[in-house]
C-alpha cells in the first residue's frame, strides 16, 4: 500500500454497516424520535433531546477502526488511547482484538512493540505531533480518525504560532485533544501555548497581563499547562485564544473576551488587533447538544439523566448544564441505575463516583434523557428499558 497514513477508511463501509447497527443503533430511539422525542408509558414520561449521542465525528472514527480490523484480519492493531471516552466503544475494539497503547485498557504494549507492518489507529481526539513523527519513521500505516472540529482548531493554533502569538487554550491541559493541540505550536520554533480551565485561571493570567502578578508564582501555578521555557513577561503580549471542542461554548465565549479586555487595558483599544485573536472553535455537535439540553430542560422534567462516559468531557458538560436547572445525573450507563432507591453517577466537576439513595421520585413523573457525543444509541436504549422495568411497581 503506496499511502501510509490513511484519513477516508478502505472503502469497507458497507461490509461492517450491519455490524455496526447491531452494536450501536436502537429501534427503541428511532421510534422515540419519530414520536416527537417522547415516549409515554404509564405514568412515566420520557423526554429525549432533540441532539444528543453520536456526533458525525464518532461515527466516523467507529467507521475507519471497524474497516481496519476488517481490513487487516490477520494484522496487529494498535490505538494510541482510547478512540473515544465511552467504555463500551473500547472494550469492544479491545475484544476485536484491538491493542491499546495507553489508557484504561492498556496491557502493557508500547511504541517499542510496533512494527512497520502493523496498523495504528490514531483516535478521534487526534494525537502530539511529535508521536505522529515517530510512528510515520517506523512506517506503519497509520489510520486517522481526528475529528474535522480537532483539525478546524489545529489550523487557528498553526496560524497563531507562525504569526508569533501564544495560543491560548480554553480546555483541559491532561485531556488527549488539548496536549495534541497544544502540540500544533511546533510547527514553529517560536511557538508557545498556556492552557485555562476555567474563568479562575483565566482571571490569572488578565492579571499578569494588566502587570499585576508575580512571574514565580505565575509559572508555579500553571507549570503543567504551559510550554516548555515560557516567559510570561514576552508570551503574554500576542495571544490568540483557542479551546478544547467540548467546552461549554458560552464560557469559552467568556474567556475570550476577557483576554480581550485585559488586552485592551494594556495596550489600548486602538492596537488591539495587533496583541489579540479569538476564533470560536467549539464544534457544532457540541454546540448543539448543549441547545438541544437546555431546550429539553425549559421544556419541563422532573428530573434528568445524561448518560456517557465519565471521562467524557463534552457529557460532563452537558450534566453541569443541567444540574443548574434541578434534579440530575451523570451515569455510565444502565448498570449505574442500582434499584429504585439507589443511583452511582459521578458528581460533576469532581472525578469522584459516589451512590446516592431516593433518586427516583414516585407518582407521575416526566424524565429528561440526553446524552454525550460518544453515547450510542443501543446504550441509551438499555438506560430508558431500565428506567421503565424499575418504574413498574407504579403503573
Amino acid at each position: 500500500m503506496g499511502n501510509t497514513h490513511i484519513r477516508r477508511g478502505f472503502g469497507l463501509k458497507d461490509e461492517i454497516k450491519d455490524t455496526l447497527n447491531q452494536e450501536f443503533q436502537s429501534s427503541l430511539i428511532d421510534k422515540i424520535k419519530a414520536s416527537d422525542s417522547q415516549y409515554t408509558d404509564g405514568n412515566t414520561r420520557i423526554k429525549l433531546a432533540k441532539e444528543y449521542g453520536f456526533c458525525y465525528g464518532v461515527d466516523r472514527s467507529i467507521d475507519y477502526a471497524y474497516q481496519a480490523v476488517k481490513k487487516f484480519p490477520d494484522k496487529k492493531i494498535y490505538l494510541t488511547g482510547e478512540i473515544i471516552h465511552n467504555p463500551f466503544v473500547n472494550k469492544r475494539l479491545m475484544d476485536m482484538g484491538v491493542r491499546f497503547l495507553s489508557g484504561q485498557y492498556h496491557k502493557g504494549e508500547s511504541k517499542e512493540d510496533i512494527r512497520i507492518e502493523d496498523i495504528v489507529i490514531l483516535p478521534a481526539f487526534g494525537v502530539p505531533v511529535s508521536f505522529i513523527e515517530e510512528l510515520k519513521q517506523i512506517g506503519c500505516i497509520l489510520v486517522d480518525t481526528t475529528c474535522g472540529s480537532v483539525l478546524n482548531v489545529w489550523k487557528h493554533v498553526k496560524r497563531f504560532s507562525n504569526d508569533g502569538y501564544t495560543a491560548l487554550i480554553h480546555g483541559k491541559y491532561y485531556h488527549e485533544e488539548t496536549i495534541a493541540t497544544a502540540s500544533q505550536t511546533n510547527v514553529s520554533e517560536e511557538g508557545k501555548y498556556i492552557v485555562v480551565r476555567n474563568f479562575a485561571e483565566t482571571e490569572r493570567v488578565c492579571d499578569y497581563i494588566r502587570d499585576k502578578g508575580g512571574k514565580k508564582a505565575f509559572l508555579d501555578y500553571f507549570r503543567k499547562a504551559i510550554s516548555p521555557g515560557f516567559d510570561p513577561d514576552q508570551d503574554l503580549i500576542k495571544i490568540g485564544v483557542a479551546n478544547q471542542t467540548t467546552m461549554l461554548a458560552n464560557e469559552s465565549l467568556k474567556v475570550a473576551e476577557m483576554v480581550k479586555e485585559a488586552m485592551v487595558d494594556r495596550y489600548g483599544a486602538n492596537t488591539i488587533d495587533d496583541h489579540f485573536r479569538s476564533f470560536d472553535t467549539i464544534c457544532s455537535a457540541t454546540q448543539e447538544r448543549q441547545d438541544a439540553i437546555i431546550e429539553l430542560l425549559d421544556s419541563g422534567v422532573d428530573l434528568t439523566l445524561v448518560i456517557g462516559g465519565y471521562n467524557s468531557s463534552n457529557t460532563n458538560n452537558l450534566t453541569n448544564i443541567a444540574v443548574r436547572y434541578g434534579l440530575a445525573f451523570h451515569i455510565e450507563d444502565a448498570s449505574a441505575l442500582l434499584d429504585d432507591e439507589h443511583i452511582r453517577h459521578k458528581i460533576p466537576d469532581s472525578q469522584e463516583i459516589e451512590t446516592t439513595t431516593g433518586w427516583l421520585p414516585q407518582g407521575k413523573l416526566t424524565i429528561g434523557i440526553t446524552a454525550g457525543a460518544s453515547t450510542p444509541d443501543k446504550k441509551i436504549e438499555e438506560v430508558i428499558n431500565r428506567v421503565l422495568d424499575l418504574r413498574k411497581g407504579e403503573l
